[in-house]
């Protein structure tokens, strides 16, 4: 799993610095974002700049379960690449920072690429939110983003009202993915990628790692790992 610090560059005096709520197209987003200091972190979401308040250590915590459930996967399955924390750039007006991603790497038919600076530029499969203060713009401003960029299937944490929402791409909309009858979410586009939501919610590691192994034993992972293997 790659875990991508954003930029290392000082504070640039000939830009002006980014402010929560700037309107601003990606390119403009991109440069003043760059020249600001290590440690801040911002987003362009619907053309609208959004700097990130101070996280709270539950946040941390199920960041931490998604991206090892993320990782399991990734070890698994050839071919495809999990990113925590790393800069997608989306369209003309969007240019956010998902908690997490995982998509399937150009070289096998994905539709992410890395440019020259080793920025994301297109649309991950798959994407991941943890959300706490943050659910009202992940569950619609952001969503609308991913949405018309092409993203396939989308998760958000809901942790404040601790509820799992999981999106999948249906005739370019969102729909709610339903759960199996044993409340199990599936992924359709990651055949093997298996939550229990319940036990993300309730951050129980060995529960969420379990269900996930069945999801990688099943005959539908084999075969996508093998319609993978043909793609190179």
């Amino acid at each position: 799993m790659i875990v991508a610090e954003r930029r290392t560059g000082k504070a640039k005096k000939a830009l002006p610095p980014l402010m929560n709520g700037d309107h601003l197209d990606q390119k403009t987003f991109h440069a003043r974002y760059e020249a600001m200091p290590s440690d801040c972190r911002a987003e362009l979401i619907g053309g609208i700049v959004y700097m990130s308040s101070p996280q709270k250590s539950r946040h941390g915590r199920y960041h931490a379960k998604l991206a090892h459930w993320l990782g399991e996967f990734e070890d698994a399955t050839p071919g495809v690449e999990a990113h925590v924390n790393s800069t997608q750039i989306l369209a003309d007006d969007a240019e956010p920072q998902p908690d997490a991603g995982l998509f399937i790497l150009p070289e096998y038919g994905g539709q992410v690429w890395e440019d020259e600076k080793e920025y994301l530029h297109g649309a991950p499969e798959w994407v991941g939110e943890i959300s706490d203060s943050t659910e009202s713009i992940d569950l619609n401003r952001k969503k609308k983003d991913y949405e018309q960029a092409g993203v396939r299937e989308y998760l958000v944490v809901a942790v404040r009202t601790r509820q799992v929402f999981w999106f999948v791409r249906r005739r370019g909309k969102f729909k709610d993915l339903a759960p199996g009858p044993d409340g199990i979410l599936r992924s359709e586009i990651f055949p093997g990628l298996w939550l229990d939501p319940e036990a993300l919610l309730k951050r129980s590691g060995k529960r969420l790692l379990a269900v996930l192994r069945q999801g990688l034993a099943s005959p539908e992972h084999a075969a996508f790992v093998a319609k993978l293997a043909k793609k190179m």
